[in-house]
């Protein structure tokens, strides 16, 4: 089955080569022909002369990104997008959600959905549509909720899966907490799950694990291309034990999204570290699976800095949110080991009812995929996916300083002007402080 990947805006066309990338990489290392198989076929389709073409549409108002995606994608020589399946114009939606909502989007509708429709039509089965865009900017969040919303329209049954780029805290621009609130309230209704990854964590993990001196943006999409493909890449399943799985799009889906009120999804991967010191270190899996387990427990993102004091309450203990037994309580858990000898790994650990809320079957709430080669390099590498309370503060933050610039009625002409209303505004506080509510009270 394959993925149709959506790049919306600089963010999305700035990941996505490095995702390609980081799959087709892993995917030829090692000789592994039936990998290769699985892992191209999912994300690349051949063209008449056998050179590998992504599966993607490329959308952003303005051309430079899209040239220097493209141009990338020729000059690594490895594989190159399609000839006809991106989309421009000559101006951008200068940061503004309701300019690409409602002027861009609509002008772009049918040009959009005809590249969309062709790179479907060219997959044998389609696994699902994953759509790479931030939520802070204009085209990425405005255009891309817009094409969300299309692709909903034109595939009410196949699965959607939107990758976000939270905005860094200390502000990128100055109205994006109000395009983050409205980009997530509108795609909470039309997305089945949102994975989100902060421009502030992973910029830590560049720092202090990757031990880079001058941050660029291609270093930070590189860790974020490194996490998406560690999940995205061939994997045994609970469904298929003695073959990859062909769908891991739906098998995510169906493992941690159990409810309409919970599509949020935080993702973080052990070891992370510069290539240099990788061939100096070696891991064990119960020392990576414990450390992976705090970071859950502790809402931590990266093993540096993990908090040992917080711990699990005890049985009939309630959960206080930021109290003394405050842990990261999850909906549902996916865990992800690839590497030598993964079959000794033990994950009862992650087992443990404690960790999930009461209220689910304990079947329900973790799911284990695993594979016996090693991803990217790393002889051992572990991977969670998290439907938890991760994500609450940063969701909390946002809504807070956009309300608190929405009462004192701060930059609100610049979205009327467009056709979003104040009520508009309204209803979207409204569905995030709900979401907020529903997570608080895990």
């Amino acid at each position: 089955m394959a993925v149709v990947t959506v790049q919306l805006g600089q963010c999305g066309n700035q990941i996505g080569p490095e995702l390609f990338n980081t799959v087709y990489d892993d995917s030829i290392s090692e000789k592994r022909k039936t990998y290769e198989e699985y892992s191209q076929g999912m994300f690349f389709w051949e063209n008449a002369q056998g050179a590998l073409v992504a599966r993607s549409v490329l959308v952003d108002m303005e051309p430079k990104v899209i040239s220097q995606a493209i141009a990338k994608a020729s000059k690594c020589g490895k594989w190159t997008y399609g000839e006809k399946a991106y989309f421009c114009q000559k101006q951008g939606s200068g940061n503004n959600w309701a300019n690409g909502y409602c002027v861009h989007g609509p002008r772009l509708k049918e040009a959009v959905e005809e590249l969309v429709r062709r790179e479907v039509e060219r997959c044998d089965r389609l696994a699902g549509i994953f759509a790479l865009m931030s939520v802070a900017g204009g085209t990425g969040s405005g255009v891309g909720t817009f094409v969300t919303q299309c692709l909903r329209d034109m595939y009410p049954q196949s699965f959607i899966l939107n990758h976000l780029t939270w905005p860094y805290g200390t502000g990128e621009v100055i109205v994006q907490n109000y395009n983050s609130v409205l980009t997530l309230s509108r795609l909470y209704q039309h997305s089945d799950a949102l994975v989100v990854h902060e421009n502030d964590t992973v910029h830590k993990i560049c720092s202090r694990l990757l031990n880079i001196k001058h941050i660029s943006m291609s270093d930070i999409n590189k860790v974020i291309a490194h996490q998406l493909g560690s999940v995205l890449q061939p994997a045994y399943t609970a469904d298929s034990p003695n073959h990859f799985s062909r769908n891991p799009i739906g098998e995510l889906l169906s493992s941690l999204v159990c409810h309409p009120e919970y599509k949020l999804l935080s993702l973080c991967n052990i070891p992370q570290m510069s290539h240099t010191s990788l061939a100096y270190s070696s891991y064990t899996w119960p020392g990576l699976l414990k450390h992976l387990r705090q970071m859950l427990i502790a809402n931590a993102r990266m093993e540096e800095g993990i908090d040992w004091k917080v711990c699990m309450p005890s049985s009939g203990a309630k959960c206080v949110r930021d109290g003394a037994m405050g842990f990261n309580r999850s909906l549902s858990n996916l865990l992800v080991l690839r590497g030598k000898e993964v079959s000794s790994a033990n994950t009862d650990a992650f087992r443990d009812p404690t960790l999930h809320v009461p209220w689910l079957p304990q079947e329900s709430t973790f799911s284990y995929w695993n594979s016996p080669l090693p991803f990217n390099g790393y002889e051992k590498s572990a991977t969670l996916v998290s439907n938890s309370q991760s994500l609450l503060k940063p969701l909390d933050n946002i809504v807070r300083k956009a309300w608190n610039m929405f009462v004192s009625r701060a930059y609100i002409h610049q979205y009327t002007k467009f056709g979003i209303s104040e009520d508009d505004f309204l209803d979207s506080f409204t569905m995030l402080e709900q979401i907020i509510s529903s997570y608080t009270h895990l």
